[in-house]
């Protein structure tokens, strides 16, 4: 357990470095801080001077209980899926608030990363506050909801969505929507589309997202 709200996997910069930057990396539905912390041990020796904070859900899945969820998919209701989506990006916000507390960070020191649910929240967020994070990575997500984020958009971070093109879980073509939605609020998109890939994170998706990261953190 540790100070913060959500429990979470904290992966520390090796050799007591000073802390400068950050990456919160988002678990999908159904999964947990240590699913996704594989990615970040993965990342962490490329990265001097950054924190990689991975948490779980707030909630308990309701279809995997022993894994957590950012809000409840056990219903089509689109209604129902918003308005849980929002109730997860304050807790998400309260959580990001103790982080740059905690680590005297600001949002352009910070990268939200996620997978699947992870990514979809880590664009909410990444979109609507006060002031950009450094960047967004996004790993077999989608936009939630294009009218009302377009409604909600109130900063304009910059992104990365890689998606598998033989997702079934999360359609690949969420992936050139997404790019189109970004575009028209001009606001600074990269894709990939990684061939033969179902609903996960490959090697070639990990690097990519890698070399993004270490780009605009400047780690």
């Amino acid at each position: 357990m540790n100070k913060l709200s959500l429990d979470s996997i904290i992966i520390y910069p090796d050799n007591n470095e000073v802390i400068k930057k950050a990456i919160v990396l988002l678990h999908g539905y159904g999964g947990d801080a240590k699913d996704i912390s594989m990615l970040a041990y993965n990342w962490k020796r490329h990265l001097k001077n950054t924190i990689i904070i991975c948490p779980n859900g707030h909630e308990r899945c309701k279809i995997n209980p022993s894994g957590y969820q950012w809000f409840d998919l056990s219903t089509d209701d689109e209604d129902y899926i918003l308005d849980e989506s929002i109730k997860a990006e304050s807790k998400i916000n309260f959580f990001l608030s103790e982080v740059k507390k905690e680590y005297g960070l600001k949002n352009s020191d910070i990268c939200l990363s996620g997978f699947s649910q992870g990514s979809m929240m880590s664009i909410n967020i990444g979109l609507t506050s006060d002031t950009p994070f450094n960047c967004i990575v996004g790993f077999s997500g989608k936009i939630l909801n294009k009218n009302n984020l377009s409604k909600r958009i109130s900063s304009k971070t910059k992104t990365l969505l890689i998606h598998g093109s033989l997702d079934t879980v999360v359609s690949p073509g969420n992936l050139l929507d997404a790019k189109d939605f970004f575009i028209r609020k001009k606001i600074y998109i990269e894709v990939k589309m990684i061939d033969n890939t179902d609903h996960s994170i490959p090697v070639e998706a990990s690097t990519t997202a890698l070399n993004f990261i270490k780009k605009n953190l400047k780690v």
